[in-house]
């Protein structure tokens, strides 16, 4: 009788456990980062009888063996694979497309002030003696030198907002592996198939998550569920080990503005050259921003030097040998260096306006309208094929997600169906209890 005591109580207890996940797997059916709780039940077996026993069949109740998680490791590491690509490819959009707006081609950019400061010295050529035409001409070159020196100041706003983003990126990639690390410990030390180790793992899942979307990683878990983290494509590894300490990363920027990435261990620095995720989507964006600069740099240069050199083979009303018109050795110095429309050198040794004439030689295919077209159309192209690779990322990755959580995610009609079997058999295991009192109240009125 002590036996149905002790099987109808061990359903009790065991039902209720599978009861008590089910009321969790309900109440955070929408909580981000929650798997769904199951619970494996082993039959109870009864100790042998010793040597002169007989072969007979003994039942001793049911326990709860475990809390276990719907999981898929293989949908997790494709999941983080994807939300690394994802998150890569939205800051080499977001930031390219912050880039070309700095690269502005309206009437104020570069390009079109340089079409209407040739435009002048056209008009210039056919009436050189217009004071009105030569206040235009000195005009749109100082505007072109500023359209040059708010360009270079945007393109240089991008680098920093960059660099800062890195920052912030490599501040939490950091603060992320140290949490990673402290949950590690923790389960290292937990029963394993516990409700705790269950909480822990969906704490370490979540975690990965946020890791693997800011810096590729591979993950590998032990059989207590801690995670060795290692950066993509390398033996890097990232988090604490016994004996190994944990990798942490560093990241400074260039004066032109590209990013230097650093995995510091023990003390020690490594170049990272592709992180992956979303600091290789900086780092990316960091280095082709500074080259739209180096490119910019170069055109105010060549502008600089081809309008000080044509201004110099001609002459001023005077007769005078033209000085030079512009100064600055980059987009960001370069400046118009007189308002005196007599400085002018409109003029060659034989008509008043053949230097004017000779004006449009500067605007070859290496003249600064076709470099800073091809320049503007290939930043276009190149924000185009991003964006395409954001949407296309952005897909794989909900996805992969989705597919992960049809796994791991609470379906309530689910939950549902087991409530309802779970009850029934509580119910029966409460219904055993009561049966075995009964019988032994009866046997005890006996006597």
């Amino acid at each position: 009788m002590s036996d149905l005591l002790g099987i109808g109580a061990s359903g009790v207890r065991s039902y209720q456990t599978a009861l008590s996940a089910i009321g969790q797997n309900v109440s955070n059916a929408d909580t981000p980062g929650y798997t769904r709780r199951t619970v494996t039940l082993t039959e109870n077996y009864a100790g042998n009888g010793g040597l002169t026993s007989t072969d007979t069949t003994q039942f001793n109740g049911v326990s709860t063996a475990s809390v276990n998680r719907a999981w898929n490791d293989y949908q997790a590491q494709a999941a983080r694979s994807a939300a690394g690509d994802a998150g890569n490819a939205d800051a080499v959009y977001t930031w390219l497309s912050n880039a070309e707006t700095a690269l502005n081609d309206t009437a104020n950019g570069v390009g079109q002030s340089a079409t209407a400061f040739f435009s002048a010295g056209t008009a210039l050529a056919g009436d050189p003696g217009s004071a009105a035409n030569k206040q235009s001409f000195l005009s749109t070159l100082g505007q072109t030198a500023t359209a040059f020196n708010t360009t270079a100041s945007s393109l240089a706003s991008v680098s920093s907002g960059i660099a800062t983003d890195a920052t912030t990126t490599v501040q939490s990639i950091n603060s992320t592996l140290d949490q990673i690390d402290k949950i590690n410990l923790q389960l290292k030390s937990s029963q394993t198939g516990s409700s705790q180790a269950a909480d822990l793992m969906d704490q370490r899942d979540g975690l990965l998550d946020s890791l693997s979307s800011n810096i590729g990683i591979n993950v590998s878990l032990d059989g207590k569920g801690a995670a060795t983290v290692t950066l993509a494509n390398t033996s890097q590894q990232l988090t604490a080990s016994v004996g190994t300490a944990g990798t942490r990363f560093a990241v400074t920027s260039g004066t032109n503005g590209t990013l230097a990435l650093q995995a510091i261990q023990n003390g020690t620095s490594t170049p990272v050259i592709n992180p992956g995720g979303k600091l290789g989507g900086l780092v990316q964006s960091a280095s082709t921003v500074a080259d739209r600069r180096s490119q910019l740099d170069k055109m105010a240069s060549d502008f600089t030097a081809a309008v000080n050199a044509w201004q110099a083979q001609g002459q001023t009303s005077s007769g005078a040998t033209g000085g030079a018109l512009l100064s600055g050795t980059n987009a960001a110095t370069i400046k118009i260096t007189t308002s005196d429309t007599s400085a002018i050198a409109s003029a060659s040794p034989s008509t008043s306006n053949g230097n004017l004439l000779s004006l449009s030689s500067l605007q070859g295919s290496t003249g600064l309208e076709q470099t800073w077209s091809s320049m503007v159309t290939v930043q276009g192209q190149t924000v185009a094929a991003a964006k395409s690779a954001d949407t296309a990322a952005s897909s794989v990755a909900s996805s992969t997600m989705d597919a992960r959580n049809a796994t791991s995610g609470v379906d309530l009609n689910t939950e549902a169906a087991e409530l309802i079997r779970y009850q029934q058999a509580y119910s029966g295991a409460a219904k055993v209890i009561q049966t075995a009192q009964t019988t032994m109240q009866s046997i005890l009125d006996l006597f």
